[in-house]
């Protein structure tokens, strides 16, 4: 019954600038939605009443409260839509409340054990391979980039002369750039990696087949260096992301850390900060890893 209505939505969304990630949530969750009321026999849309968007929130298979949540969030984009379309009268998916979800701590990797992963690195990079994933896992500790961010980076995103880097972020709206300073140790290490590779290419990242690095890659890359190295923690891409986030916090506070990790909302308590570059520069030079020795 919603099937023809879902396609025209999601196009709506993906030319309002929707990620990739939140238009694949979206079809998922309200196919799902479809399923569920074709089962209900509703006969129309019109039908459609908010004591079913509760039931299929709450009690359709068995849902965890980040399900739910996503649920609620996709109906009430869908309903706006149909308000919008004027194919029904009113969304009577906005009264739809999110459900609480319990904060998770955050694990992060101690001083030393980043340390012992950056001189695991830094042991195999005699080569242009270990140069660069020696590059990929210091933007990751230091700046606490994204894996797409990471891959996305281009040789003309490197400027060694100002010591920063234009990166592209994942937002709300799509993809945004910002520049971010370097550590003078990265520049150092980036200086030798560059002048390895063919300045014809466009990615900073390749492959051993010459195409551009994938997420997936580099989610492997250190996949058994914590066994290796006697780390009693499974590396994964966040966990570095919240090891620079306790880091930058301890110097420079949550609305320095909110911009430097590109996240659009802090914790549910302060909107997006829009910071002076330069006072974060200053603030960046604090930073414990900013003169790291290897």
């Amino acid at each position: 019954m919603l099937h023809n209505k879902i396609s025209p939505f999601l196009q709506y969304c993906k030319n309002s600038n929707f990620s990739k990630r939140s238009l694949e949530t979206l079809e998922f969750r309200l196919n799902e939605f479809n399923t569920f009321i074709q089962q209900q026999a509703v006969p129309t849309i019109e039908q459609i009443e908010y004591h079913h968007l509760v039931q299929f929130v709450a009690d359709y298979g068995t849902p965890s409260p980040s399900v739910k949540k996503v649920r609620v969030w996709s109906l009430n984009r869908f309903f706006h839509y149909l308000k919008l379309q004027q194919l029904i009268p009113q969304n009577v998916a906005a009264p739809l409340p999110y459900p609480k979800i319990e904060k998770k701590i955050a694990k992060f990797l101690t001083d030393d054990e980043f340390k012992r992963i950056l001189h695991y690195f830094f042991q195999h990079s005699n080569d242009r391979l270990g140069l660069r994933n020696l590059v990929m896992i210091m933007l990751m500790g230091f700046l606490g980039l994204r894996t797409s961010a990471i891959v996305a980076i281009n040789i003309r995103d490197v400027d060694l002369i100002e010591s920063r880097l234009w990166i592209h972020e994942k937002g709300y709206w799509g993809q945004t750039k910002k520049v971010l300073p370097l550590p003078q140790v990265l520049c150092h290490v980036l200086v030798h990696y560059i002048n390895q590779l063919d300045q014809n290419q466009e990615p900073l990242f390749i492959s051993k087949r010459n195409q551009r690095y994938s997420p997936r890659s580099l989610q492997t890359l250190f996949k058994n260096v914590a066994g290796q190295l006697g780390i009693d923690k499974q590396l994964h891409p966040h966990l570095f992301r919240h090891t620079t986030a306790t880091q930058i916090n301890q110097v420079a506070g949550l609305q320095i850390t909110q911009f430097l990790l590109g996240h659009q909302r802090m914790a549910n308590t302060d909107h997006y900060a829009h910071l002076n570059p330069d006072s974060y520069a200053e603030h960046m030079k604090q930073h414990p890893y900013m003169t790291f020795d290897l």
